[in-house]
């Protein structure tokens, strides 16, 4: 009798935890960044610095569903006067499109693990379908004594486009038009 109740207390602290609520995307720990080649002969790097959205999960129904709203003006490629460029109409025209936005239409499971994002990303009005590829993904409790108890949620997640779809097509095909992007994604879950 022993025996089982200790094999039933081990099964059930390897067993997967299911995780399910309504997550609020942390600002300071949300990077979506992206690469794209350079006049042919180095790849740039740049991110977003100011990021909001909201995540549902239900990993025992395996749904889930994810909306990013990225402010445009906050790109960030660590030089200014490039930066500048690229808020400009040759590039994102941020003054007449302030925001960003890539809001999940399917989301597909490997398992009880989220593993792929099917969604609708919109930069300038223009709106194209998206597949994001989830590299990683990991739910618990927060490690650090003044987060203690708060659930957290992150993932990885792979995908790219074609800037001229988007409209954006200055300096094609100098500057390249394939964009390889990258989203990093830490969620806290609502009280």
């Amino acid at each position: 009798m022993k025996k089982l109740a200790v094999l039933t207390l081990l099964g059930a602290a390897i067993a997967p935890t299911a995780w399910a609520g309504s997550y609020t995307l942390d600002p300071t720990h949300t990077y979506p960044h992206f690469t794209i080649m350079h006049l042919g002969f180095s790849t740039m790097h740049g991110r977003f610095d100011k990021t909001e959205g909201s995540l549902e999960l239900d990993t025992a129904k395996k749904t889930a569903s994810v909306s990013i709203t990225i402010d445009a003006a906050s790109i960030n490629t660590g030089f200014i006067k490039r930066d500048d460029h690229l808020r400009s109409p040759d590039f994102f025209n941020v003054a007449e499109f302030p925001k960003i936005t890539y809001k999940s239409t399917k989301v597909s499971f490997n398992g009880d693990t989220p593993s792929q994002v099917e969604g609708e990303l919109t930069i300038m009005n223009v709106t194209k379908p998206v597949t994001l590829e989830i590299t990683h993904a990991k739910c618990g409790p927060h490690p650090m004594p003044q987060m203690k108890g708060k659930e957290v949620c992150g993932f990885n997640a792979k995908g790219a486009i074609k800037r001229s779809d988007f409209g954006i097509k200055y300096g094609l095909p100098a500057i390249g038009d394939d964009v390889a992007l990258e989203f990093e994604v830490e969620a806290g879950k609502n009280q």
